[in-house]
């Protein structure tokens, strides 16, 4: 039985309402690399043609893991998702990658819930037992009640098979760093849990999501309503990277210099630094200062929108005065 991995408390959205999102994995050829993410970025410009689209993201391998590529593709409504799924389009672009893959890519379906791209997230697909479906469920919600003990738990969902795209159950369990989730899937209590539910499912795959930007956004109680859309996660992080950047630059680069530090280890201390200052002292204060515009459900009106973007403009062309006039 296969371990390879990606959300709160065990709801059933089935074909809901709610938005939809696919999960695939994809594991390499090695030294394709290359040639597969140029294939997966025709891919992404296909995909931004059909109706309901609304993102894709891309999470390469971690360390230590094989050479496995998860994509995430999320949609309006499972309807328009299960178009793109059917399409001639996407049979194309599937035949002309076919020899960048070990295997046929695997993929799991989520119609309903709530996008979320926070934290790491563990996609766990289940082959349930015929007949035993509502045993399937109780035992699920019984490893939820248990997770719950867990450090990190963020949450967890339950989608029932999607008619005519997918036939797996898929539970969505969230936590909120890889290291959290590795201890819950590792844990002896979880592999007692494995033993006794094998009664009500024949297998199960494990894949592993994370984002690149998720753990410097956060709105309390309310971060499993999602992170913000890429674009102002990109402007908010560039508004914070900036000014520290540039002063690490005047301060602690010219120390470095002056010491003779070689260019490759004083620009690995810079990053070192940089990072930890966005992530426990800047990225705090910018999430507290633009939350009314960063948080996905709050200030939808174009106005706000756009008044959000141009209080970042405004700030990006603050800095650039100031260091232009503090470094000549």
């Amino acid at each position: 039985m296969s371990e390879r991995a990606s959300r709160s408390p065990g709801r059933d959205p089935g074909g809901g309402d709610g938005g939809a999102t696919v999960v695939t994995s994809q594991r390499i050829r090695s030294g394709r690399e290359g040639d597969y993410q140029r294939w997966q970025e025709r891919t992404n410009r296909t995909v931004r043609g059909f109706d309901g689209f609304e993102s894709t993201e891309s999470y390469p391998p971690g360390p230590g893991e094989e050479n496995e590529w998860v994509v995430v593709f999320r949609f309006s409504h499972i309807d328009q998702l299960t178009a793109w799924l059917n399409s001639s389009a996407r049979r194309r672009l599937l035949d002309e990658g076919a020899e960048l893959f070990e295997e046929t890519p695997k993929q799991e379906v989520l119609g309903g819930g709530k996008a979320t791209r926070d934290a790491v997230t563990a996609v766990i697909s289940h082959d349930v037992r015929s007949g035993r479906e509502k045993d399937f469920v109780r035992w699920q919600k019984k490893i939820t009640g248990v997770q719950e003990g867990f450090p990190g738990f963020m949450g967890s969902e339950l989608f029932s098979p999607v008619k005519g795209i997918q036939e797996h159950w898929v539970v969505v369990s969230r936590f909120d760093t890889r290291e959290h989730l590795e201890e819950w899937l590792g844990s002896e209590v979880r592999e007692k849990l494995l033993e006794e539910g094998r009664q009500y499912f024949s297998a199960y795959e494990v894949r592993k999501v994370g984002s690149a930007f998720s753990g410097w956004f956060h709105f309390g109680e309310k971060a499993s309503e999602g992170a913000p859309p890429n674009w102002k996660q990109a402007m908010t992080v560039l508004l914070a990277l900036y000014p520290t950047v540039m002063v690490l630059n005047l301060t602690v680069g010219r120390v470095l210099d002056s010491q003779g530090v070689a260019g490759y280890l004083a620009l690995f201390i810079s990053n070192m630094l940089s990072v930890s200052i966005l992530t426990w002292l800047l990225m705090p204060l910018v999430n507290r200062g633009l939350g009314s515009w960063l948080e996905p459900r709050r200030n939808r009106s174009l106005r706000g929108q756009l008044g959000g973007v141009a209080v970042v403009v405004i700030g990006y062309l603050l800095l650039i005065a100031v260091f232009g006039l503090t470094t000549g």
